[in-house]
């Protein structure tokens, strides 16, 4: 016989053995035991499938939550950047944010931005020294032959990938730290050539192929847009 106290609290809450999941699993369970193995109880069988059911949705469900979350994260690390971005109030300032202050709320270990020129010595600008190494220079064409590692395939505008042989052309010898990078190529408007935005990463998940692109699709157009009222 149950114990009069805990058969009390059942008469009078039964709705929270119901609601317990290792208490009902386990009453089914006696029961299955009690009509012995000649006895099959679909209702028990339907059972189980609907829970194993309700689990697969509520993992789903935790996936989804914690993709949002992640996106949202996302998003307001991007929107925080370009804010810091149009503080600057010269171009020298504009590209110490991005060196410093944009690369850490974007979590990234190194950033490059590489312009295309047609001067033999593009290093030899006096401005280019006085930015640093975040400013590299690269012949005609550059951009697009790091963007497909010198393969005839289509470019676009966002690659994520781990870095390959040709990584010390963009970032030096830093490359050597690197393990993945996002590529940006930019647009710096008509009679000019384009650009490359590149991000390192010293983690070799931060960047890969099968992740999505739009909020670094939307950081680049914000910041090409920047680079062409600075070159203006």
């Amino acid at each position: 016989m149950i114990e009069p106290n805990l058969r009390s609290i059942i008469l009078a809450k039964p709705e929270r053995v119901l609601e317990d999941r290792d208490v009902m699993n386990a009453l089914v369970a006696a029961n299955e035991r009690a009509m012995g193995t000649n006895i099959v109880d679909l209702r028990a069988i339907a059972m189980q499938r609907l829970e194993t059911r309700l689990g697969q949705l509520e993992d789903t469900h935790r996936s989804v939550i914690a993709a949002a979350y992640e996106n949202l994260a996302g998003t307001n690390q991007v929107h925080r950047a370009i804010l810091l971005l149009h503080e600057a109030s010269s171009f020298e300032a504009f590209i110490a944010a991005l060196s410093g202050e944009v690369s850490a709320v974007l979590r990234v270990d190194h950033v490059r931005l590489v312009l295309e020129t047609v001067q033999e010595d593009g290093q030899t600008d006096p401005v280019l020294r006085r930015l640093g190494q975040i400013l590299q220079v690269g012949p005609r064409g550059f951009v697009r032959t790091y963007q497909t590692n010198g393969k005839a395939v289509a470019t676009r505008q966002v690659v994520l990938r781990p870095t390959g042989k040709l990584a010390a052309t963009v970032f030096g010898a830093a490359a050597g730290d690197i393990r993945s990078e996002a590529l940006m190529t930019l647009d710096l408007g008509e009679g000019r050539l384009p650009a490359l935005l590149a991000f390192g990463s010293e983690d070799p998940h931060m960047f890969k192929s099968l992740q999505g692109t739009d909020l670094l699709a939307f950081f680049a157009g914000v910041f090409e847009r920047m680079m062409r009222r600075w070159l203006a």
